[in-house]
């Protein structure tokens, strides 16, 4: 930053200190960890000096004395690509009901749900690597995701209740019901981010104990643990990347390469539409429950896993890097992730799909995409995270102690 001239005169008068650009979220302390689509973490699990742009060097008045630094603003590359991820779930689940009827609804579906989780934990994963078990953390893990769960699990309890005229419908918090089993798997995963650190081969490792899932069945439906386990490969590869992998994949030459290998992939999606079941990319079942021999399994497991990778990579490499109208909206993918189910659901329940045909025609289809971007990109927006923070990000301080270094600073102090 430098000085501006007097108009009438010789002296030199500082300008102000820099402001953080407009619609900009500050980002939280770098030790603050999060929820991947937390409204105030930087792109996903916690907040790291990482994900955000570096200051420039401070600029000092004509007298000498230097300018306070700018503060550091989010990455907009993470936002950008919570926000698209958040919009790619949404769409897939207002497809889902359309592909009975529509194959190339069916391949579109398995092609999106086979990138748009993984790319969500490995965020998760890269933004969770200074988790560790200091107060303040877990205090944060307790708040941002363990409170969330209970919340919207009993919440969605009767909302079913309700909607699917059900009042049997018992509330169990071992049984997440629909989208709140992300926040059991990430309450999981972040718990176990040190022992990764420790081991010598993390990923292969976390892979191992993904096919060991998928073909136990006794591992049962208690906090999903299918998924937990089987999508953990994800979450411990975010760990482990570094910001100069993200720079690879968003080079000119992979964002080129990317066309033809999603093209490829619709291709063979809309072959395999028929002849496969598109349960294998929720991760939930072991191969057993699907009816195959436990090879197969390993086999999807592991080809998955390849092909997710591959996918995910070409997503990224099609994230815009600078700020996008929708960039601030990228700050509240959790709300959007959390809301939107009751709308997904209630679909189902009030049987849309079957009372509306047209909706299974070509412009029917692309109606209900376009509604689905809409409706989710409007539960994104600040006013919708002001109305439900109460739930995303409970302050809780009646519910901890106080820090002890905190009170002895404050004693310090008076």
């Amino acid at each position: 930053m430098t000085n501006s001239v007097h108009p009438h005169g010789r002296h030199r008068a500082p300008l102000p200190p820099a402001q953080p650009a407009s619609g900009v979220p500050s980002p939280r302390a770098p030790h603050a960890p999060e929820s991947p689509y937390s409204p105030s973490s930087t792109a996903s699990s916690t907040a790291g000096s990482t994900a955000t742009a570096t200051a420039p060097p401070v600029a000092r008045s004509a007298q000498g004395a230097p300018h306070a630094k700018p503060a550091k603003q989010r990455d907009s590359f993470f936002d950008n690509a919570k926000y698209l991820a958040i919009v790619l779930v949404a769409m897939g689940h207002s497809w889902e009901p359309l592909t009975d009827h529509s194959r190339a609804a069916e391949a579109l579906y398995m092609v999106v749900y086979t990138f748009h989780m993984p790319a969500f934990i490995i965020i998760s994963g890269y933004f969770s690597r200074s988790f560790d078990m200091r107060p303040d953390r877990l205090k944060r893990l307790v708040t941002g995701i363990a409170v969330p769960y209970v919340i919207f699990e009993v919440a969605y309890t009767f909302f079913k209740r309700w909607a699917d005229d059900d009042p049997t419908q018992p509330i169990s918090l071992l049984d997440p019901w629909y989208l709140t089993w992300f926040l059991v798997a990430l309450f999981v995963w972040r718990l176990t981010t040190p022992l990764w650190k420790l081991v010598r081969w993390p990923v292969p490792i976390a892979l191992g104990i993904a096919v060991l899932a998928v073909i136990s069945p006794d591992i049962g439906d208690d906090l999903d643990l299918q998924r937990v386990l089987q999508f953990m490969p994800f979450f411990v590869l975010g760990l482990f990347m570094k910001p100069e992998h993200f720079q690879l994949v968003r080079r000119r030459e992979v964002r080129i390469l990317s066309v033809p290998i999603f093209a490829c992939a619709v291709l063979l999606a809309y072959w395999a539409g028929p002849r496969m079941t598109s349960v294998w990319f929720y991760r939930r079942d072991s191969a057993q429950e699907l009816g195959v021999p436990w090879w197969v399994g390993v086999v999807m497991t592991l080809a998955l896993f390849g092909c997710s990778l591959v996918l995910t990579a070409c997503f990224f490499a099609w994230v815009p890097r600078r700020k996008m109208w929708f960039t601030v909206l990228g700050a509240g993918t959790l709300y959007g992730y959390l809301l939107h189910g009751f709308i997904a659901k209630g679909s189902r329940f009030w049987g849309w799909f079957d009372d509306y045909q047209w909706l299974h025609k070509p412009y029917g289809e692309v109606f209900v995409t376009l509604v689905a971007a809409a409706v989710v990109t409007a539960l994104c927006t600040p006013p919708v995270q002001r109305m439900f923070r109460f739930a995303m990000e409970p302050k809780m301080e009646w519910a901890f102690k106080r820090d002890a270094a905190a009170l002895a600073r404050e004693r310090a102090r008076s």
